[in-house]
């Protein structure tokens, strides 16, 4: 299993952050810079959970989203991924001073070889994930 976790903080409320990673209109291909629309679908959806396929012509992924905005979580359960295989991320929001406090775990349980052999960067892979949040989510 290959992990990742790390910290951001956003400069918008939790309810704010939470309507971005949840918002499956159109406009998500817009918002998401790593989404483009050739690779964007919204299968299934409910009102507090999502089954969508997004990415890019490199990489995306199929996935439900679930999410409580009571406990400020949001989870990813990630059926299908090229390249990584299925695993998952969860967004803890917190509100902090001015802004959010956003936990981020990202799991990958690969199955094949190559995602095997790929999923080895993910612990690594921060800084490219910190910046692909930092338009979207506001982060500093």
């Amino acid at each position: 299993m290959a992990a990742l976790h790390m910290q951001l903080k956003s400069s918008m409320s939790p309810s704010e952050v939470m309507g971005v990673l949840t918002d499956f209109s159109p406009a998500r291909v817009e918002e998401w810079p790593s989404i483009d629309a050739d690779h964007f679908e919204v299968h299934e959806r409910g009102d507090t959970w999502a089954e969508v396929t997004e990415g890019n012509e490199k990489s995306f992924e199929r996935a439900r989203y679930e999410w409580d905005p009571a406990a400020n979580k949001v989870t990813v359960t990630t059926r299908e991924s090229k390249p990584f295989g299925p695993g998952g991320w969860v967004f803890q929001l917190a509100p902090e001073d001015d802004g959010t406090r956003i936990d981020v775990e990202l799991q990958r349980h690969p199955t094949t070889f190559t995602a095997k052999v790929l999923s080895t960067i993910i612990p690594f892979a921060g800084p490219v994930f910190r910046k692909s949040f930092r338009e979207p989510l506001k982060t500093v």
